[in-house]
Order: structure tokens, then sequence, then C-alpha cells
């Protein structure tokens, strides 16, 4: 079974949903790429990687717990930069490792880009991670 959610509270994708959920004995969750804008789909952080990704981070901490799970059951990511220059791509890292998907360690790839999807947009993430069953009350 797959379920697709649109996450109430960030900016509706125009193609896409946010996550995608498939459950096959461990339910994971797909997350689309989450970018720097907020609910009213404005960038946030123009022309700023590290303001850019601590809204990405942000966003994709809403995209998980709207499916239940969270930063900790993180399995892997992809991280874009649009950037040539390591120390750019090292900034953005630094608020990927202080936001707890680094725990774990999760597999993750961290990618310089000519461009994204969004004008000014600097960098995304996109996620898998596993919902965990839920608890008693």
């Amino acid at each position: 079974m797959i379920q697709r959610v649109t996450v109430p509270g960030l900016f509706p994708p125009p193609t896409y949903s946010h996550v995608s959920v498939v459950e096959a004995g461990t339910k994971l969750a797909f997350l689309a790429g989450s970018v720097p804008l907020d609910a009213e789909g404005e960038l946030v952080g123009a022309g700023d990687p590290v303001r850019q990704a601590e809204q990405v981070i942000a966003n994709l901490t809403e995209q998980l717990r709207a499916v239940g799970s969270g930063p900790a059951h993180v399995l892997s990511t992809d991280v874009y930069v649009v950037s040539s220059e390591t120390a750019a791509l090292s900034a953005v890292w630094e608020v990927v490792e202080a936001s707890g998907l680094s725990g774990g360690p999760h597999s993750s790839t961290l990618l310089g880009v000519s461009c994204l999807g969004y004008p000014g947009q600097l960098v995304e993430i996109t996620a898998t991670a596993v919902v965990p069953e839920p608890t008693g009350p």
C-alpha cells in the first residue's frame, strides 16, 4: 500500500506529494525534496544557504511529523546546494548535523548543483525515513 501525503501548513506542491509512505513489513516514508519556502510559498533566506537550510530542515521535520515519524527515524538524505564551493556545502552540512538528521548516523549524499527548482533556491533535501509503529497512550 502506498500513502501519499500533502502536509497541511506547508506550501502545496504543484505536482507531487510531500511524503510517500510504503508499508512492507516496516513502514517507510519517501519524502519529496524539502525546499526553503514558507507556508505562503515565499522564499526564506534569499542569498543565504545556511538560513535556507534551516527552513528546509523545519519543513522536512513537518513532513516527517505529518506521517508519524521524526528526524531520528531518517534513514537517508540527499542534500543539494547550489554552489561549486566546498565551504558552502560544509556550512549547509553543519545545519544538517545540528538538526538531528545526521543522528544514527544515516546515509547521505551532499551535492553541489548548478540550480534548483525555485528562483533563488539554494538548498533542497530529500529523505527516506522509517515510520514507527504508534505506541500506547
